[in-house]
């Protein structure tokens, strides 16, 4: 078996081509064919603007300020968005000129072999899996705190059994499984809502700014809590070097905690198959999310640090607080109805994309061919879809996930360092394939997106490395085990 065999561009972009009239393919029943295409530009800017805008804004602001960067957190923001923004014009060129579901997976496939797009497939699995349960958990908390008549005892950490947190996960994986339409206008929906609700922040607050919160804007660094152990960064373990906090180091610890708030944005790509016009309309609707969620998250952070001193901020509910600060109170309950609509659509939008990822990985066999059938009816692949919903729930029920939410950003930058790679080595292996969006200043861009991405996660926790490591040997059991037996290219390899 040879673990580094990649599979032809030129099959990948004939399971994505056009249909006839002929071709039965497309949402047959019991067929492992084509998922529709269905989604314009917009859309996709929807589902990206759906999945990023959600517990970052509305959480991480005021801990990434209090205890990193102080004012400097807007630079943070920026730094995020630009690593996100490097990663995006990579996705942008591999999801243009390879449009189908699996994003990375499949581009890893294409350019660095079989085995190496296993470990990103199953690393999505994580991050998707993973990122919708925090995120049910979060809005289960969000509604209990809203009235005092919902029962803790079912509602938020406090609850034995997140009863609340597995209802929304069972509501949204029942329009997930109707179909791609459905799901975008309930997206596109919510989007509207948390949007204008940012802006509303943004515009009001400003009235409120006082510009001495914002001096100095980045405060003098200061030695900070030593962790030591499994707890500290990976970074500060291998160099030995003494934690501190504000300062530069702030501003840069700061983005490896607020990059959470940039992370899903990939969904996008993930959803190529069901584009309509993939070339145009993917790298609109990846670089269009990661220009308006940054803008906004810059602003936001901006106004919310020139309202309240950072000092002051509030850790769980900063936005809603700060506006309480200034006699606003009203517009707290404005910002929890927001906040509730941007985590709707945070978990709508990882459920849609997860079985996306199975199902391209069953239609190349390396996992059982059944979970890559489509529903008669909606299109969508029934079966991958209610695995994907009854693992999230279960998570989303039984497990506290605040520590385990570092995973999510882990798991998103590594596959944004070997999307990145993937560039360069597509353009050498197949020279002549179709780029409608070309990545500027390849390989030098691509390369530094890479390190950045590595650099970022050299800032996660020790502990969150080892969980990491153990996910990935474990789905490498399942793959020599199972998937390396029966996989589509090592067969057709063999007999040819």
């Amino acid at each position: 078996m040879d673990l580094t065999k990649t599979k032809s561009v030129d099959d990948i972009l004939a399971v994505n081509a056009e249909p006839d009239e002929t071709d039965d393919q497309q949402g047959e029943a019991g067929e492992t064919g084509r998922l529709k295409k269905s989604l314009g530009a917009l859309d996709l800017m929807g589902f990206g603007i759906g999945i990023v805008i959600g517990t970052g804004i509305f959480t991480l602001t005021g801990v990434a300020a209090k205890d990193f960067a102080g004012p400097a957190v807007m630079l943070s923001f920026a730094l995020a968005g630009i690593v996100s923004l490097l990663a995006a014009l990579c996705y942008a060129e591999l999801s243009s000129s390879v449009p189908t579901a699996g994003s990375a997976y499949t581009y890893a496939y294409a350019t660095i072999g079989e085995v190496f797009a296993w470990i990103i497939g199953w690393d999505l699995v994580l991050e998707f899996s993973l990122g919708a349960a925090v995120v049910a958990r979060g809005w289960s908390g969000y509604v209990a705190s809203l009235s005092d008549k919902v029962p803790t005892s079912l509602f938020g950490e406090s609850a034995p059994i997140n009863v609340g947190a597995v209802m929304i996960v069972l509501v949204l994986g029942l329009v997930a499984w109707v179909g791609i339409r459905e799901s975008k206008w309930v997206t596109n929906t919510l989007v509207v809502i948390k949007v204008l609700v940012c802006l509303f922040v943004i515009f009001v607050g400003a009235f409120y700014v006082k510009t001495a919160n914002w001096h100095p804007f980045i405060p003098p660094s200061e030695p900070g809590s030593d962790s030591g152990g499994l707890t500290q960064p990976l970074w500060q373990m291998l160099t030995g070097t003494s934690p501190s906090i504000y300062g530069m180091a702030g501003v840069l610890s700061a983005a490896a905690v607020v990059f959470f708030s940039y992370t899903g944005f990939e969904a996008v790509a993930n959803l190529g198959e069901e584009t309509k016009k993939p070339s145009r309309d993917l790298p609109i609707g990846l670089l269009g999310t990661l220009l308006i969620c940054t803008l906004l998250y810059v602003g936001v952070a901006g106004v919310l640090t020139g309202m309240v001193d950072f000092h002051d901020l509030d850790e769980g509910a900063p936005i809603s607080e700060a506006f309480k600060t200034v006699g606003l109170g009203w517009a707290a309950n404005l910002i929890s109805i927001a906040a509730i609509a941007g985590l709707t659509s945070v978990i709508l939008v990882d459920i849609v994309t997860m079985p996306r990822i199975g199902f391209a990985m069953a239609r190349d066999r390396l996992l059982p061919p059944r979970l890559a059938k489509l529903h008669p009816r909606f299109g969508t692949p029934t079966l991958m879809t209610a695995i994907t919903v009854a693992f999230v729930a279960v998570l989303a029920a039984l497990v506290p996930l605040d520590k385990l939410a570092e995973m999510v950003s882990i798991g998103t930058l590594f596959a944004f360092a070997i999307v990145s790679l993937a560039v360069p080595i597509l353009r050498r292996t197949s020279p002549d394939l179709k780029r409608p969006f070309r990545t500027p200043l390849s390989p030098v861009l691509p390369i530094v997106s890479a390190i950045l991405c590595v650099a970022l996660m050299a800032n996660l926790a020790v502990d969150t490395w080892i969980r990491f490591g153990v996910w990935l040997a474990l789905g490498l059991v399942i793959y020599f085990a199972y998937g390396v037996r029966r996989s589509r290219v090592q067969q057709e390899a063999s007999e040819g």
